[in-house]
């Protein structure tokens, strides 16, 4: 049996991972800074982590088979920005000290392209979120340098939200560089899939050193 670690596994992304994984069977070592959050279940132990902390943090994700990284800095936080890039470098470092080869992180939907521009920079996009779309979009330039790990990076659907009433349909399309979009026009991916998409990865590896999306 696997085991896998999830940093931000209190987070809306890494709740829904956390489950998925753990009802697949996998062993879950949950981290989070507060760990008072995290799910009861016979696969899953919290453990508390200050994502910044690179030394206890690659101690913590040693014996591990792969890292979950849903990290997420929040999406009202004034240094929104830099705490997202300076996090998810320190994560990837931790990861590469740990001695644990496969690593899968989720950034934003911002980084993909329509038209051969970026979302991030078009006019319409969330002036609230932007901060923290342009620190995904600059980390996975970042992380395309790293020839040592096995990583993946994930980008969402342009719409990602609950389910209604939880639903996880277990199907969805993918992509490399554009959105998936339905016949609607609409890319769109309930958080619940979202954590089907990155527990098949993990057990596929489609998409080893390279980022992906997907939507229905």
């Amino acid at each position: 049996m696997k085991k896998v670690a999830v940093i931000g596994a209190t987070g809306f992304v890494g709740t829904h991972v956390v489950k998925e994984l753990s009802e697949r069977g996998y062993q879950v070592e949950a981290l989070a800074r507060d760990t008072s959050k995290v799910q009861q279940h016979e696969n899953v132990t919290a453990k508390s982590i200050d994502v910044n902390n690179v030394e206890a943090l690659a101690e913590v994700l040693k014996g591990n088979d792969a890292v979950i990284n849903t990290f997420n800095a929040g999406w009202t936080n004034p240094n929104l920005y830099d705490d997202f890039l300076n996090g998810s470098v320190n994560i990837e470092k931790a990861v590469e000290k740990s001695g644990v080869k496969r690593f899968i992180t989720v950034g934003g939907a911002g980084s993909l392209y329509i038209n051969g521009k970026q979302l991030v920079d078009g006019p319409d996009f969330p002036q609230d979120i932007k901060p923290g779309a342009q620190a995904a979009r600059d980390y996975l330039n970042k992380i395309k340098e790293n020839t040592t790990l096995d990583w993946t990076f994930f980008s969402p659907a342009i719409e990602m939200h609950p389910g209604t009433a939880g639903v996880r349909i277990g199907k969805y399309r993918t992509a490399l560089e554009n959105p998936v979009f339905d016949e609607n026009g609409r890319s769109v991916l309930s958080v619940e899939d979202v954590a089907v998409v990155l527990a098949d990865e993990l057990e596929q590896n489609n998409h080893i050193r390279e980022r992906f999306t997907a939507a229905y």
